[in-house]
């Protein structure tokens, strides 16, 4: 018997999931050679398409680029604005889980390695750079911003400079990030992302309460 599939290639095969299989090479070649080096060409190989299937969804590396940041980055922002706006426990309680969340979600996976691409890259690509920072450190930004504002507004949490604070905030999470594609491969002792992000959660709240009495709920796992 002859299989009917046995001479067609790979894509003619695939048709509704070739936009998803495209992004996901997309996703790894980006993370692994970066944007100047990713070519459209590997993508579409990777991803067992022509060059020429690719230009059927994507115009151009920039167009992909930006396919591969909505479709993986842009739900999590989604989730995390709806859990602000429905969540019950305390500030610091809060907190905690949208910090935990953010590295399960990006920080731990290949996305994080995004936040690479475009600490090194970002000079060079200022369009690429303007489209990230309006889509995704805004937006990040102003959720954690709202984080401290719920936290101050209900009595949970000192008064503070709320714009400077959460920059204080992002820049650990941003150097683990970091860490974790470059040193932690080549270390003796590489660092652990849950005692690293629980210290960083215990310093935090303990900065940011509005007493001096921990929450049990929140500090449970000092450094």
């Amino acid at each position: 018997m002859i299989c009917p599939f046995k001479n067609k290639p790979r894509w003619a095969r695939r048709k509704d999931a070739r936009p998803q299989e495209l992004l996901a090479a997309a996703l790894d070649l980006f993370v692994e050679r970066g944007y100047a080096a990713t070519r459209l060409e590997d993508v579409a190989a990777q991803a067992g398409v022509s060059k020429g299937t690719l230009y059927l969804y994507f115009t151009n590396k920039e167009e992909l680029f930006k396919a591969v940041v909505r479709e993986n980055m842009l739900p999590v922002l989604n989730e995390a604005e709806e859990t602000i706006d429905q969540y019950e426990g305390t500030s610091a309680e809060l907190f905690r889980e949208f910090i935990l969340g953010w590295w399960e979600r990006i920080g731990a996976t290949k996305l994080s390695g995004i936040t690479k691409l475009m600490m090194a890259e970002s000079g060079n690509f200022p369009e690429v750079t303007q489209f990230y920072h309006d889509e995704v450190i805004s937006r990040s930004n102003a959720i954690i911003i709202r984080m401290l504002e719920r936290g101050i507004a209900r009595g949970e949490f000192r008064s503070i400079d709320v714009v400077q604070a959460n920059k204080v905030i992002c820049a650990p999470i941003i150097m683990l990030m970091m860490w974790k594609h470059s040193f932690n491969a080549c270390q003796n002792e590489p660092i652990s992302p849950e005692n690293y992000l629980n210290c960083f959660i215990d310093l935090l709240l303990r900065g940011m309460l509005a007493d001096t009495t921990a929450p049990s709920a929140s500090l449970d796992s000092p450094c």
